[in-house]
């Protein structure tokens, strides 16, 4: 059964997708991977191993669709600000190509820790593309050269996302900065109940638990300003450690503001 807090996220994609003017073939597409059995199930179980077995923050559903609703963020902000996407710039594709490329990625980038966390990022490649395969025979049986397309950049966005790879198109480095979004003390609250005490590696868990909010929005210098708030300054781990240099390895960061926040201070700017 979904959680409360992925259907809350399915229901905010759809809002950002509309905004967006996005409907038809590619909007169907995008509520048949939110509802897919099988991605679901592999979601699920990546949770399973990440928090239960590992002890580390949520990699599952919640995670990927807040990643996803962080990608459609920055791509309407980007959008707005009349950036286009690589492939729109290179008139391989439309927006919406880039759309799904980016979706895929953001949506299916952590199944490989459904297996390890060592080299997850491959694994996920592995399991997204039978998957993406899938899909995109059903979406759109009438294009072999847009399936190959989308899956392309999806698989770019996948296996890049830990920014140790370097990306070289807007869509994949999209997929970097939304999964490094995903920070907040939602993401450490269950590992934390199951093993409160201090353990190596677990700064990751107490610096997210600092984490109030995350936002995507507007900038005032470039077109999309995060803004990250705290209740301590153990947060900036995250932000240093975490956020920042996955920003500093994706191909947005020219476009990008970010500022960071402990409650009661005066904000400080990164980027």
């Amino acid at each position: 059964m979904r959680s409360h807090k992925e259907l809350s996220f399915s229901v905010k994609i759809i809002e950002a997708l509309e905004l967006l003017d996005v409907s038809g073939k590619t909007m169907d597409l995008i509520k048949q991977i939110m509802a897919d059995e099988e991605i679901q199930a592999i979601q699920e179980y990546a949770n399973t191993v990440s928090i239960v077995r590992l002890g580390y923050n949520d990699h599952g559903p919640v995670h990927m669709h807040c990643a996803a609703l962080n990608a459609v963020i920055m791509l309407n902000l980007l959008k707005e600000a009349g950036i286009k996407t690589s492939l729109e710039k290179e008139g391989a594709g439309d927006f919406e190509d880039s759309l799904l490329g980016v979706f895929f990625g953001a949506m299916l980038h952590d199944l490989g820790m459904s297996v390890s966390r060592q080299d997850h990022e491959m694994l996920s490649a592995a399991l997204a593309q039978p998957i993406m395969d899938r899909l995109l025979a059903a979406g759109f049986s009438d294009s072999v050269r847009k399936k190959v397309m989308i899956r392309s950049l999806a698989l770019e966005g996948i296996i890049g996302h830990m920014g140790n790879r370097h990306v070289n198109s807007l869509e994949a480095g999209i997929v970097l900065v939304a999964d490094g979004c995903d920070m907040t003390k939602g993401r450490a609250r269950i590992p934390l109940s199951l093993s409160p005490n201090p353990r190596a590696g677990s700064i990751h868990q107490f610096s997210a638990n600092s984490i109030e909010k995350v936002r995507l929005i507007k900038g005032q210098e470039n077109p999309i300003r995060i803004e990250v708030l705290m209740s301590s300054e153990l947060g900036l781990f995250q932000v240093e450690e975490i956020l920042l240099g996955k920003i500093s390895a994706s191909t947005v960061k020219p476009y990008i503001e970010l500022y960071a926040q402990v409650q009661g201070k005066e904000p400080s700017r990164y980027l």
